[in-house]
């Protein structure tokens, strides 16, 4: 069965969280500064028009993003807020949205057959609902083959 949904991870993905000087601590002392302040890791226009031909496609456009090791309540949901603003900021078209518990697995966040676009090795591992994409290489040359 072919995929319809492409399903983005953030950090690491899209958004260099990673770049934030500081951002573990911060994170550890459950300030959102960084899911704020992180820079995107490519060019947001060229990004966002890949996402819109994908639509016109008829895929459907799914962000997959965990919250911070502590699993607090009041600090994911704080994460959450911060992590929705900075999709707004650059404009980031999305058919869902999850933002959910740091470990959740991926996969059940979405319903059929997708494609997972993440940086990290275990959701990667664990995903199964379909075909996976490394996103330590350049997605956008990878999303071309999918326009």
């Amino acid at each position: 069965m072919r995929e319809r949904t492409i399903c983005f991870d953030m950090d690491g993905t899209f958004v260099d969280l990673y770049g934030v000087s500081g951002w573990l601590d911060m994170l550890i002392n459950k300030e959102t500064t960084p899911y704020e302040i992180a820079e995107p890791l490519y060019d947001m226009d060229e990004f966002n028009e890949c996402l819109e031909i994908l639509r016109n496609k008829g895929f459907r456009i799914a962000i997959i993003s965990w919250c911070a090791k502590a699993q607090d309540k009041l600090f994911d949901k704080e994460i959450r807020k911060a992590k929705r603003a900075w999709l707004k900021k650059y404009n980031v078209v999305a058919d869902e949205i999850h933002i959910v518990r740091y470990g959740t697995p991926k996969a059940k966040t979405v319903k059929g057959t997708a494609v997972l676009i993440d940086d990290e090795a275990q959701n990667l591992n664990a995903w199964t609902r379909g075909r996976v994409i490394d996103a330590n290489q350049n997605i956008l040359k990878v999303l071309q083959n999918f326009c």
